[in-house]
């Protein structure tokens, strides 16, 4: 393949339609599209210096300020792969993800330079600031082809370490523009709130690269917290907010303390699924509907979400996006995939251009993963006749009650109308007469005992799929992309 594409072009184009125009905010900064570019450039010039080549892999330890997409690009620009590494990861954690990639070298934000030149030093591989990146700048980025390896996201690794899902530069800069003019109605005046980590996948391509696809404005929170983000909204003029639900929840307790809360024009969620209740809860407070998505790392990340072209059907995720297939297959067919008709419910699969190149350096994953064409999500999930996604849970998550299926979604949406319960997580755990038994961890907004909370589910859930057993939390665990981590929960309570 002859043809060259790069994921710095998103910043590279702006730069050159729209240079005065701002592209990054953080704090009192203002920075043009120009500017960003410049500054990538000259980092690129320096990482050349080190002696990254077309090719390598490159890791970035950075928060949500200016520096993550100036290095970001800046790898890029150098014709070599991204590699982010999660924030809150310890020293041996972020080792494993350097040695896994063969990084070449990692760039890492001061703010977390112990764990980042402890997992570095043991490599060994070079470990630099940002900021201590400066070259004259080169002239444009180094071209690439369409299926060269552009960002490799690390899994979660919920089950052994986690795996490298290489993504390449047509799955990027196909799965932002979609976003952008597709999947959702980005407009080049808007300006939108950073508030998903830019490492993960969600973060990276709805938030930073469908914002500057379409040429708006992206306001950096380095780190989440409702109240700041609500200052943000209103100080810098932000009309559109992308999210977990867990940040959704955080925001409408936060905007019930104010006499004007601001008001959004656009709302994504995406990374879990998203009670019914918070999503009427916001839509009366901010005067916005969320639209609801999914995707994976894998699927770079968006495949479906709720549209203009169709139509948002909250509680569901949507139709698939443009140039994506999303069909439900039989899960018990591990060698080959066998859709299922319509209505019935099986495991999600994937098709189409935001589909990764494979797990790096694991083919047998790969070949486990991705199967007749198709990925295999692990989701369950349930396709009407119009084309509407729902997504009813992992199937490693549905608990197997006397034998009968249960999926903790559906519990958690039931519990989550319950005005004293501010948040809800259930799992399964060990039962010597069930096999499982369904327990519901709660965050109360204010007094609730485990006995109300029983009697609630029983009065709106069928008898095999209310909890018999509630235990009580002041907040739920949550990762990187704050996702509520339920293996700890089941940790802690089994």
């Amino acid at each position: 393949m002859n043809a060259t594409l790069s994921l710095a072009s998103i910043l590279a184009e702006q730069a050159r339609r729209r240079p005065d125009r701002i592209a990054l905010i953080e704090g009192t900064a203002r920075i043009t599209f120009a500017e960003l570019w410049e500054r990538a450039r000259r980092q690129a010039a320096a990482l050349i210096e080190l002696g990254v080549r077309p090719g390598d892999r490159v890791a970035l330890m950075c928060p949500n300020t200016a520096d993550f997409p100036a290095a970001y690009y800046a790898i890029l620009a150098a014709g070599a792969v991204v590699v982010p590494v999660h924030l809150l990861l310890t020293a041996g954690e972020a080792e494993h993800v350097l040695r896994d990639s063969d990084a070449r070298l990692l760039v890492c934000h001061p703010w977390f330079a112990e764990v980042g030149a402890t997992a570095a030093g043991a490599v060994p591989i070079p470990c630099v600031e940002p900021n201590s990146l400066a070259g004259q700048p080169i002239a444009t980025f180094v071209a690439r082809r369409p299926d060269d390896p552009a960002v490799v996201f690390y899994t979660s690794g919920t089950t052994g370490r986690p795996k490298g899902a290489e993504l390449s530069h047509l799955n990027m800069v196909m799965n932002a523009t979609v976003n952008a003019f597709d999947a959702n109605d980005v407009r080049s005046d808007d300006v939108a709130l950073g508030a998903l980590p830019l490492f993960h996948v969600f973060g990276q391509t709805v938030s930073m690269n469908a914002t500057w696809r379409a040429g708006a404005a992206l306001v950096l929170l380095p780190r989440f917290d409702a109240a700041a983000a609500i200052r943000l909204m209103k100080d810098k003029g932000v009309n559109t907010f992308h999210g977990v639900p867990t940040m959704y929840v955080g925001l409408i307790a936060a905007a019930r303390e104010l006499a004007q809360p601001p008001r959004l024009r656009l709302c994504i969620s995406g990374g879990a699924s998203l009670p019914q209740p918070v999503l009427e809860a916001f839509e009366e407070v901010f005067g916005a509907p969320i639209l609801e998505g999914y995707g994976l790392s894998e699927t770079s990340p968006t495949a479906a979400v709720n549209q203009p072209d169709f139509g948002a059907r909250p509680g569901t995720v949507g139709h698939s996006v443009w140039g994506v297939e999303v069909e439900i297959a039989d899960p018990s067919e591990s060698q080959r995939i066998a859709l299922l008709p319509t209505g019935e419910l099986g495991e999600v699969v994937i098709r189409g251009h935001n589909l990764f190149n494979g797990y790096l350096g694991k083919p047998q994953a790969t070949a486990a993963a991705v199967v007749d064409g198709w990925f295999r999500t692990g989701d369950l999930g349930i396709k009407d006749a119009d084309g509407y996604l729902t997504i009813v849970d992992r199937i490693k998550d549905m608990i197997i009650r006397g034998g009968f299926n249960v999926y903790p979604t559906e519990v958690e949406e039931a519990l989550l109308r319950h005005p004293d319960i501010a948040a809800v997580a259930v799992i399964g755990l060990p039962d010597d007469t069930y096999g499982e038994e369904v327990c519901a961890v709660v965050v109360p907004a204010r007094t609730v005992t485990a006995e109300a909370v029983i009697a609630y589910g029983r009065a709106h859930l069928a008898k095999h799929k209310y909890p018999r057993r509630v235990e009580f939390v002041t907040e739920l665990p949550l990762g990187p992309s704050h996702k509520v981590l339920k293996r700890e929960l089941k940790k802690r309570f089994g």
